[in-house]
């Protein structure tokens, strides 16, 4: 989990996920990376505010790591 302070946001930039625009600029948007063990990302995904990313989803990814 990452949490990153508008107006730095250094690693909300460096990903993409910066929200500098209306509706709620200063933001990062709702995002899930995976990580794999070389430091790869292996499964990205943005999400609307309002949704919460599914857990099926998450373990699906995590799993097909292994």
């Amino acid at each position: 989990m990452c949490s990153d302070i508008y107006p730095h946001a250094a690693v909300t930039r460096a990903f993409g996920i910066l929200r500098e625009g209306p509706p709620l600029p200063g933001i990062s948007e709702r995002a899930v990376f995976i990580v794999d063990k070389n430091g790869k990302i292996a499964f990205a995904k943005v999400y609307p505010l309002d949704q919460k990313p599914k857990d099926e989803e998450l373990l699906a990814a995590l799993k097909a790591l292994q």
